[in-house]
C-alpha cells in the first residue's frame, strides 16, 4: 500500500502530478546533460592548445607566439579591481536601504532604479564608461577604466543579492541584539552581516561570473592589449610596474577569446575559454573557503 502510513486510504497520483514531476526531472536531467555537454566539448577542442607556453607567453606576430599570459594577468587584475569597488559600496548600499532607510517612495524609487539599471546592456555601459571614464575623466584605455564601468555593471546584482540576504535572516536576531542594548551599527556588524554572509558570497560569485566573463563593455573601456608587466628588475621597479599597469590598456581572456574567434583562430579560442572555466571555477572555490573559514573562526 502507498500513501501516508497514517491513513488507511490508498493516496492516488493524479495523471497531472505525474506529468508535473517528469517535467520536472526531465528539465533538471536536461540542464545538467547540457552543462556536461558543453564542458565536455569546450575541453576536448581546447585542451590541445593549453600548455605552459600558452599560459605563460603572449600572443605575438612577430616572435610566431600564441598565448594567453597576458590576457590571464589582466584578468586577474579587472576581477579584484572591480569587487574591492563592487563589493564594499553595493553591500553597504543593501544595509542602508534594508536597515536604515524608511519605506516610501525614495526607497521605491532607489529600488526601482537599481531594477533598470540591472537590465541595462553591457554595451551600454562600454559607451557610458568610455564617455564619463575616458573622455570626462582622462583615464583612455586603461584596466582602471574597465574595472569601474564593471563595478557600475554589478553593482545591481551586488546590492540585489544582499537585500535578499539580508531579508533572509530571522528577525529575531535583530530583536535580540536591539533588546540587549546593542545599536544599531553594533547589531549590523557583529549579527545580522554574518549571519547573510552566505548570501553575500554568493552575490559575489555571481559578480564575479559576468566580470570575468564581460568582453562587450571592455573592449570599449579597457582596451585589447596583452603585453605582461616587465618584472625582474628589483622589487621596487616590479612594484611600479605592477601598480603602473592598472592604467595601461588590456584585454581580459573574454577579450581576447572574442578576437580570436574574430580571426578564425578556434583551437586558440577554445584554449582561452577553458583556461577561463578552470579560473572561475579556482576563484568560486577560493571565496567560499574564505566565507567558510571566517564562520568558523566565528
Amino acid at each position: 500500500m502507498t500513501g501516508n502510513p497514517y491513513t488507511l486510504h490508498r493516496r492516488q497520483i493524479r495523471p497531472l502530478e505525474l506529468f508535473g514531476r517528469a517535467a520536472i526531472y526531465g528539465a533538471s536531467s536536461l540542464s545538467v546533460f547540457l552543462l556536461l555537454g558543453i564542458l565536455c566539448y569546450i575541453f576536448w577542442r581546447g585542451s590541445r592548445t593549453v600548455n605552459v607556453d600558452f599560459l605563460t607567453s603572449v600572443t605575438s606576430a612577430l616572435k610566431q607566439t600564441v598565448g594567453i599570459g597576458g590576457n590571464l594577468v589582466n584578468t586577474l587584475y579587472i576581477a579584484i579591481l572591480t569587487l574591492l569597488v563592487a563589493m564594499p559600496v553595493g553591500v553597504g548600499a543593501a544595509v542602508y536601504l534594508d536597515e536604515y532607510m524608511s519605506e516610501g517612495r525614495g526607497k521605491a524609487l532607489v529600488e526601482w532604479a537599481i531594477e533598470i539599471l540591472a537590465g541595462v546592456p553591457s554595451v551600454v555601459f562600454g559607451l557610458f564608461g568610455m564617455a564619463f571614464f575616458g573622455g570626462v575623466l582622462h583615464m583612455g584605455y586603461s584596466l582602471l577604466n574597465g574595472a569601474l564601468t564593471l563595478c557600475c555593471m554589478v553593482l545591481p546584482l551586488v546590492v540585489r543579492n544582499t537585500q535578499e540576504a539580508l531579508r533572509a535572516v530571522p528577525a529575531e536576531y535583530r530583536w535580540g541584539a536591539l533588546g540587549v542594548g546593542a545599536s544599531r551599527w553594533h547589531m549590523v556588524r557583529t549579527v545580522l552581516l554574518p549571519a547573510a554572509r552566505p548570501g553575500i558570497v554568493t552575490g559575489m560569485i555571481l559578480a564575479l561570473g559576468r566580470i570575468v566573463g564581460e568582453s562587450a563593455a571592455l573592449l570599449f573601456t579597457a582596451g585589447s592589449g596583452r603585453f605582461l608587466p616587465g618584472l625582474g628588475r628589483g622589487i621596487y621597479r616590479d612594484l611600479q610596474a605592477l601598480a603602473g599597469k592598472v592604467v595601461c590598456s588590456g584585454g581580459t581572456i573574454a577579450v581576447e577569446l572574442y578576437l580570436q574567434m574574430q580571426s578564425g583562430r578556434y583551437e586558440v579560442a577554445f584554449g582561452a575559454a577553458c583556461v577561463l572555466l578552470v579560473l572561475v571555477f579556482i576563484m568560486q572555490v577560493l571565496l567560499r573557503a574564505v566565507a567558510g573559514k571566517g564562520r568558523r573562526d566565528e
